[in-house]
């Protein structure tokens, strides 16, 4: 399967209701919910990773036609074939390669023209750590600061391009980088979504868990009293019981 149209012909093939029925209702997809519209095939993931595995070296322009088509696990095929992509191209031996650069900036540049197309919560999650996370810590001839590129999604009118600039903080916090998560958990603090509730605060868990825990409590001091309830718990999940306790009753 070397093109966009075969790749969707293979996962139609695998069409199953009774799954379809099943995460329809667990991806929220009904009228007013948060995944509204959302069109499922009913496979799981293991199935379009499997697939995913068959066609990661499909041209790059192909991909934007799984990007934008109907099928939910379409577009998931397509944003873990541009993981696969890329994190190839971020190999310890390509970093500074120029060319390895041109087409790690070419994969980033597609996958936030495409950002809305990430439509779901896990969407969003499975792919933009990889990319967008990754991409932060690499070198890159793309002139525009980089928080010029993260603050547009995080002021965006889209939940979807919000979730990326919060969930991107998972791989800069794993590389030691503690800032862009304070930065956008701070910003996305008093979010009105539940969805962005619980990025903030596995983020900041995250943070915490990766860089310094003191630097978690230091944003609970500063923010604790302001903080969904939602946001608290998740935040605080691998501190010791009664920690939990004191920072669940401040």
């Amino acid at each position: 399967m070397n093109t966009a149209k075969q790749v969707i012909a293979q996962m139609e093939s695998l069409r199953n209701e009774k799954q379809r029925e099943v995460l329809v209702r667990f991806f929220k997809t009904g009228e007013g919910e948060y995944g509204q519209g959302d069109e499922f095939l009913g496979l799981k993931v293991p199935q379009t990773r499997a697939v995913v595995n068959e066609v990661k070296d499909i041209p790059l322009g192909e991909v934007p036609e799984l990007l934008v088509n109907r099928w939910h696990e379409v577009r998931l095929c397509g944003l873990l074939v541009l993981v696969a992509k890329f994190e190839a191209l971020a190999k310890k031996k390509l970093v500074d390669d120029p060319e390895a650069m041109r087409q790690r900036d070419e994969i980033l540049t597609m996958y936030l023209d495409n950002a809305e197309r990430a439509n779901n919560w896990d969407l969003v999650d499975l792919s933009a750590p990889k990319i967008l996370g990754r991409w932060m810590g690499l070198p890159t001839a793309i002139s525009e600061p980089r928080q010029d590129i993260t603050d547009r999604l995080a002021f965006s009118d889209n939940l979807w391009k919000q979730r990326i600039s919060m969930v991107f903080t998972w791989m800069t916090s794993r590389q030691g980088d503690p800032s862009w998560c304070l930065r956008y958990a701070e910003i996305h603090l008093n979010h009105p979504h539940d969805l962005m509730h619980k990025a903030t605060g596995w983020m900041l868990r995250e943070m915490g868990k990766n860089v310094s825990m003191d630097l978690l409590r230091d944003f609970l001091r500063q923010h604790v009293h302001e903080m969904p309830r939602t946001t608290l718990r998740y935040a605080i999940e691998k501190m010791p019981r009664q920690e939990q306790l004191f920072w669940l009753k401040a």
